[in-house]
């Protein structure tokens, strides 16, 4: 695969810069936080540019770009750190619903989020699990020639402001994915804000009716549609990862530059650019990682493109946590102020190591798929 931008990238890539340079400026950003809510027309905005319908097919009018432009696009969100549901909608949601068999469903709803008329959120973890993708205690049974739904999903990424949710679910002892408005009668949606300033809930599901034709996935299909969906969801991850470390990287060595200590500036200090060269060093290894996995999202084995995957995961995670402390112990006591953007970075960089999967599980899973 060939990471040197095409001109369409490159074009897309600019315009995207150009507007979080417009729009996500740290007042309009911690704003957004602060109200709780979507902004629709900051979405619209990205919508607008073809990020709702990057990986959407042609034929549902998307635009069915490659992992390569994703990373492209992820890494210019990561340095802007747009906290809007592109990865948990437009990469995750739109992954898993592709894969389904149901033409008519992914017509509807495929189609719609590409056009920026729909947003889907994607509930899978359940209380007394960690990281597991196997749905326990939400189960859905045979109701009216449908069906009814009943459980709970925590730590669901943005579903406060998605317009339909895609669950799994237990189904005749089966692992199954469903389709389900969230305006539905019986979906309860508890909203909260997490670390990094973005959004979670938990969604509870009380007797909730699901018609027939809103079934995304059974069995082998479903479970295997929504490892490839949390898979591309893990490298859309870290490639915003990368975007933000170079982005903290970048402002660190302007900082170093300005900042004067014994009337020099702090950048002639050895030590300070031994600890700028690792951060470099680190946010390289990092991007190369993502490069890696990015590679491997078209890997027909789906075994080795989860490990590699999750190999990447390991890295970036430890990169991440590396150059966001090493950003804040460089600019002293005010990288932990309100007052600068560093925090809300060493915020993201250090979450992303909770998200889709903490280092452990993945170091679990690396040697699970061990062949």
């Amino acid at each position: 695969m060939d990471f040197s931008y095409s001109e369409e990238q490159r074009m897309l890539t600019d315009s995207l810069h150009r507007l979080i340079a417009d729009n996500w400026t740290r007042p309009k950003r911690r704003a957004r936080q602060v109200s709780g809510k979507l902004d629709v027309s900051a979405w619209n905005s990205l919508v607008e540019l073809g990020v709702g319908g990057l990986l959407v097919a042609e034929e549902f009018g998307g635009f069915g770009e490659t992992p390569a432009t994703m990373l492209a696009v992820h890494q210019e969100l990561g340095r802007g750190l747009v906290s809007e549901p592109v990865i948990s909608s437009a990469v995750m949601g739109v992954t898993l619903l592709a894969q389904s068999d149901n033409q008519a469903l992914k017509q509807q709803w495929l189609t719609a989020h590409a056009e920026g008329e729909a947003i889907l959120a994607v509930a899978w973890q359940e209380e007394g699990e960690r990281d597991a993708q196997r749905p326990l205690s939400t189960r859905a049974s045979a109701h009216q020639g449908g069906y009814q739904l009943d459980g709970k999903k925590i730590l669901v990424w943005h579903a406060a402001g998605s317009d339909a949710l895609l669950v799994s679910v237990v189904l005749e002892g089966e692992t199954t994915v469903l389709l389900v408005p969230t305006g539905s009668a019986g979906v309860s949606i508890a909203d909260y804000p997490t670390f990094d300033g973005s959004r979670a809930a938990t969604v509870t599901f009380e007797r909730v009716v699901v018609p027939a034709e809103n079934l995304v996935a059974k069995g082998v299909l479903a479970q295997a549609s929504l490892t490839m969906a949390l898979d591309f969801g893990i490298v859309a991850l870290c490639a915003q990862a990368c975007g933000a470390m170079a982005y903290l990287t970048d402002s660190t060595i302007q900082y170093l530059k300005t900042r004067k200590q014994f009337g020099q500036p702090l950048a002639n200090f050895q030590v300070l650019q031994h600890r700028l060269a690792e951060m470099l060093i680190q946010s390289e290894m990092g991007l190369s990682m993502t490069y890696v996995a990015a590679i491997a999202l078209s890997e027909p084995d789906a075994q080795k493109r989860s490990r590699i995957v999750s190999m990447a995961k390991v890295e970036v995670a430890a990169a991440a946590r590396f150059v966001g402390e090493a950003s804040v112990q460089s600019h002293g006591g005010m990288g932990v102020t309100d007052e600068l953007e560093v925090g809300d970075y060493f915020k993201r960089l250090t979450y992303l190591d909770l998200l889709l999967g903490d280092t452990n599980y993945h170091l679990q899973r690396m040697q699970d798929l061990e062949t």
